[in-house]
């Protein structure tokens, strides 16, 4: 017998993990999918809807178009989850499975930021970014600030991608020189693992007369006087604020007693909790690796073949190795990629393959073959 496999959670892990399992066991894989949102967006797109070049509606990818065998997709949200037991109970029942897989991605602390939402813009969630199109489409002087607000958090690039094609932006309207644009974070390079990568882009804010602010965290925001505080208490003014909430587990799975301090641990080569039979994987886990789409499908991998082996009465294969590849946006048409290796030597590393218009074509293939992958077209 198969085991019953219940899956928490359709982002890049969920998905690579329920199409694994549909390939090697067929239609009695037995697997089943709950997430509450109706569709998927990858996470770079929505910088795209943010600064105008697509729109939500064609970046938004339907669960509903989600045809495999031995798998169901049920859209339901997730009220309760007893990791002992393995059952899981929604607004439309409850589910009990051999195997319960968590990959229900990081939700954002909101209030861990006083006045982000009130006197900022988060452009983190896709609703946020959306909002952003016509704020961003509108600003045109004044002093723009990227902000982030707690680490760990998801697509450690991300920022210095939005402060770049900030800066494209403003360009292409004409009132670059109108503006100033600073990005603040907590690490003291943009991407620690890579001093390479973490050059190139200190090389590039530098040419694009971009601010970065090292070692710092924005802690509030002043409505009142437009201001950014920071962890320090030091202050920055804006007119325009682009922050990056804090990250922590939804609630669902901090009540659950799965989390410790905010995030699920693993055994990082397993992707096991402590609960027998209970894995977490993706932007919800504490691995040892950053919270990036790419990392949640390689550990996906892994916990597939561990039920794959399961299944067949099988010995487990290779643990997670931590390895992925970031493609970054540096604007002009151009995008680097960093590939990173967190557990083979004493220390990640990290190779920087130099930004060019041709990695824009790499960056379209791996999105457009996990499309087809996972929705099949």
């Amino acid at each position: 017998m198969h085991p019953r496999v219940l899956v928490l959670g359709a982002g890049f892990g969920g998905l690579e993990l329920v199409t694994i399992l549909s390939e090697q066991l067929g239609e009695s894989a037995g697997v089943t999918l709950i997430d509450a949102s109706d569709a998927f967006v990858f996470g770079y797109s929505k910088l795209d809807v943010m600064f105008g070049r697509t729109t939500l509606d064609a970046v938004r990818l339907p669960y509903a178009d989600i045809v495999k065998p031995g798998v169901r997709v049920l859209r339901e949200r997730i009220t309760a989850i007893d990791p002992e037991a393995r059952r899981v109970t929604t607004d439309a029942g409850a589910h009990d499975a051999d195997v319960l897989v968590v990959a229900l991605g990081a939700d954002y602390d909101y209030a861990a930021t006083p006045g982000l939402l009130e006197g900022g813009n988060e452009f983190y969630s896709v609703d946020g970014a959306n909002r952003l199109r016509d704020v961003v489409a509108g600003f045109s002087s004044g002093h723009a600030i990227v902000g982030v607000c707690g680490a760990p958090f998801k697509c450690p690039p991300a920022p210095s991608e939005a402060a770049l094609l900030l800066h494209d932006s403003l360009v292409a309207k004409g009132v670059r020189e109108a503006c100033e644009i600073s990005l603040v974070m907590p690490f003291s390079t943009p991407v620690p693992p890579s001093p390479d990568t973490s050059a190139a882009l200190l090389e590039a804010f530098e040419e694009r007369s971009i601010a970065f602010v090292p070692g710092k965290r924005v802690a509030a925001i002043d409505p009142g006087r437009s201001v950014a505080v920071l962890d320090d208490g030091g202050e920055l003014p804006f007119d325009l604020f682009l922050g990056v909430p804090k990250h922590r587990a939804p609630d669902v799975v901090i009540e659950s007693g799965l989390a410790v301090e905010g995030f699920v641990p693993v055994e990082s080569r397993t992707l096991a909790t402590r609960f027998p039979g209970v894995y977490a994987l993706g932007d919800v886990a504490t691995v040892g690796v950053p919270k990036a789409g790419v990392f949640a499908e390689g550990a996906a991998r892994v916990v597939a073949a561990a039920i794959v082996a399961r299944a067949r009465d099988e010995s487990e294969g290779a643990g997670y190795d931590g390895r992925g590849s970031c493609y970054i946006e540096f604007g002009a048409g151009r995008i680097g990629r960093v590939d990173v290796d967190f557990f083979s030597g004493p220390k990640p590393t990290g190779t920087y393959q130099d930004a060019s218009a041709g990695l824009v074509a790499e960056k379209k293939h791996f999105g457009s073959s996990r499309r087809a992958r996972w929705f099949g077209y």
